[in-house]
């Protein structure tokens, strides 16, 4: 639980979102959370640089993407509201999916960030977070990140190799041998060697178990199947 100075006075709260009803889940929920009060509601950025302005406040949860003088630009509201207000913790929900902007939104030094395909109640340990001034990032936005930072490992891979060279790699550590591969492609034991050691010549790679190691990490085979080669 998070605790104040003085535990008789309330965590001051905005909320900001430009939907009505997810405004107020987000108020029902937060008012259900001790020790906090929400002092100011916005729908979008304008009313919330007002609401921030007109209020004393500790902590704004706000959506990325909202209407106002600079919609179409969330980024600078961020920088703008981190700006303006930097002893507010920042909670940021958003339906956002692409990875790239979610980092970014992280670099601009909010506190927490959410997907609201998160489970709602998710915003607690979010807000418990961000008042202890401790990063906070969800399932669901670790979850894109990660996903996205696979894809271009992969895309790598695919950029360094012959299309064979990856077919061979990626069936040579899924636990398939030389021979058999060989047999699959109609193709000669020593040629299907040759190519496994050319990809991993041009990868780095040194011995078996870092091709399986790598196969994992780049996304050349799912992880689970990498298990029976450990």
């Amino acid at each position: 639980m998070y605790e104040s100075a003085d535990t008789s006075t309330p965590v001051r709260t905005i909320i900001a979102d430009d939907h009505p009803l997810v405004l107020l889940a987000v108020e029902n929920l937060m008012s259900g959370f001790p020790n906090m009060e929400v002092v100011g509601r916005a729908s979008d950025t304008d009313e919330l640089f007002a609401e921030a302005d007109r209020v004393e406040c500790d902590l704004a949860v706000m959506d990325l993407h909202m209407p106002g003088k600079l919609e179409g630009d969330c980024f600078a509201s961020l920088r703008q509201f981190r700006k303006r207000y930097p002893q507010v913790a920042l909670v940021v929900l958003t339906m956002e999916t692409d990875a790239s902007a979610l980092q970014k939104v992280l670099s601009l030094g909010v506190e927490a960030l959410l997907s609201k395909r998160d489970r709602i109640d998710l915003i607690h340990v979010a807000v418990v977070s961000a008042l202890a001034r401790e990063r906070y990032v969800s399932p669901a936005v670790r979850a894109l990140i990660a996903d996205a930072a696979q894809a271009r490992r992969l895309e790598f891979v695919r950029e360094m190799l012959t299309p064979r060279e990856l077919d061979v790699l990626a069936l040579y550590a899924s636990g398939i041998g030389v021979t058999e591969i060989a047999r699959r492609f109609a193709r000669s034991v020593k040629t299907i060697s040759s190519q496994k050691c050319a990809a991993m010549r041009k990868l780095g790679l040194k011995s078996d178990s870092e091709l399986f190691k790598f196969a994992v990490e780049y996304g050349v085979l799912p992880e689970d199947t990498s298990h029976s080669r450990r």
